[in-house]
């Protein structure tokens, strides 16, 4: 699908353009081992764990990544301290079922000093709707609160920014002017659609890669460092 493709590749680069080198990886809230399996395969050599709540989705993660995965609950990471030189996590902070300091707390204590964080989570609060009930989201964020949010639970150096921006449009029409009563948007399109909204999310990365700050979009991508 366009938009895990997407999310996936921004992981990826957010961290190659940070640090980089072959490191101890976790993927915390890892569903089905999507980004654990591309992790592996664009960084060979590193050390990759995951970590999920679902203890169906584990077992199909283990298989798809051939990386180590537990059952565990973000509010409580089942792992030592300062164990991980970088933290991925993505759209799990949002969840009704996670508490959001206690989540950072773990994940603060679980990175290693310097080590970093890097957080996708759904943007803007008004754009809450039908989706977000369906995939189980109590909260969407705008860039200043989790900037703030971080900086408040021990995190420095933080950066946060926009993206899926040129098809914000299209998003907003479909939360807010056509959604259902129970519609999640995860799903497949047809082919043509999925090379285009690809190609959208390709756009918008060769416009960060030079430095250009997209001034809003669907999801905020953070990056901070354990102080």
């Amino acid at each position: 699908m366009w938009w895990f493709g997407g999310l996936h590749a921004n992981l990826l680069a957010a961290w190659q353009r940070g640090r980089g080198g072959a490191v101890r990886a976790l993927d915390a809230g890892c569903g089905t081992g999507g980004f654990l399996a591309r992790l592996v395969a664009a960084m060979p050599g590193i050390d990759a764990f995951g970590v999920e709540l679902d203890q169906g989705a584990c077992a199909v993660a283990r298989a798809k990544s051939r990386c180590p995965v537990v059952a565990g609950n973000i509010n409580a990471l089942p792992f030592a301290d300062q164990s991980f030189d970088v933290i991925f996590s993505a759209d799990v902070l949002c969840h009704s079922g996670v508490e959001e300091r206690a989540a950072l707390e773990g994940l603060r204590r679980c990175l290693r000093p310097g080590g970093v964080l890097i957080l996708n989570l759904p943007a803007y609060r008004w754009l809450y709707s039908a989706h977000d009930v369906a995939v189980d989201n109590a909260r969407r964020y705008d860039r200043k609160e989790l900037l703030r949010l971080l900086a408040d639970n021990g995190f420095s150096a933080v950066q946060a920014r926009y993206w899926n921006f040129v098809l914000f449009p299209l998003m907003l029409l479909r939360r807010k002017l056509l959604r259902g009563d129970d519609e999640g948007d995860v799903a497949l399109l047809p082919a043509t659609v999925e090379r285009v909204f690809a190609a959208c999310l390709a756009l918008e990365r060769g416009l960060v890669a030079t430095g250009i700050k997209l001034p809003f979009g669907g999801s905020i991508l953070a990056i901070a460092v354990r102080e």
